[in-house]
């Protein structure tokens, strides 16, 4: 099986600490076929990483990392966008974009009313925060132009320690409803490995949301380590596959110019 990685920053982001290159060289290092790096952007000026990517020198390091890795390891140029389905700034999103050369687009809930999701949570009972949070990311996905949803239950990341975690059927109604949207746009959700490495201890979604997308008729899904880092580059990506076989997934998905291409796991 090809090992990919979709979900990968650089020191391109605000919190990366690897350059392209060194992330690279580690992805071929642990035998990775495929990776896509994709850099926070926001064109929202409330959010931390307003301003912070230049894509002039993010699509010269890439370009260099193709030509350099060539032939050994597949790069590919993405954005993880922040909230872009917020109508007051739609417009410049889509200048910003069509600028720019991309292969992949997530997109991801970080805030709220433009709030961090870990001061939104802040004095409200544990429902609305879960729901507010599940009701945002539906509002991007039927406004939005992205492949992929990012992390789509991230909240818990944050209201972990004070609120626990939340119990699917309590929120069931809406998150069949974003599936449903997901799946009748055409573009999918991402499993992310990160929840991996915190006290959550369980993947972005969690397994009962991969069940009901599937269940619904769900197809399309990338796996993503959302690594910050080399160290953590493809951490969880064989532990992920394996959980999608078990699921009934018979594919992962890359993408290239924004196209969706197929790879099968059924080899695992």
């Amino acid at each position: 099986m090809k090992i990919v990685d979709f979900h990968i920053h650089s020191d391109n982001s605000f919190d990366g600490e690897n350059s392209i290159e060194e992330m690279s060289r580690k992805g071929l290092e642990i035998g990775l076929s495929e990776i896509c790096f994709t850099e926070h952007f926001s064109v929202d000026p409330r959010d931390i990483s307003y301003g912070v990517l230049n894509y002039e020198k993010y699509f010269s390091e890439t370009e260099k990392a193709k030509e350099k890795f060539k032939g050994k390891l597949k790069i590919k140029r993405g954005l993880e966008i922040g909230e872009p389905h917020l109508k007051e700034y739609r417009k410049d999103l889509e200048k910003q974009l069509e600028k720019m050369k991309i292969d992949f687009i997530i997109g991801s809930v970080h805030n709220i009313n433009g709030m961090k999701l870990r001061k939104y949570m802040s004095n409200k009972r544990k429902y609305d925060v879960y729901y507010d949070y599940f009701n945002e990311v539906y509002e991007m996905i039927i406004n939005s132009d992205i492949d992929i949803v990012g992390h789509m239950d991230l909240m818990k990341r944050y209201a972990y320690e004070t609120l626990g975690n939340y119990t699917f059927e309590d929120y069931r109604e809406i998150i069949e409803k974003i599936l449903k949207a997901v799946i009748s746009r055409g573009i999918g959700i991402e499993i992310n490995g990160s929840g991996y490495e915190n006290k959550v201890g369980e993947p972005y979604p969690n397994t009962d949301i991969l069940k009901l997308y599937r269940e619904l008729g769900g197809e399309i899904i990338t796996i993503g380590s959302d690594s910050h880092c080399c160290e953590n580059l493809a951490k969880h990506n064989l532990k992920i596959l394996k959980l999608l076989k078990e699921i009934g997934f018979e594919n992962v998905f890359t993408y290239n110019k924004r196209k969706k291409e197929v790879l099968s796991i059924s080899d695992i």
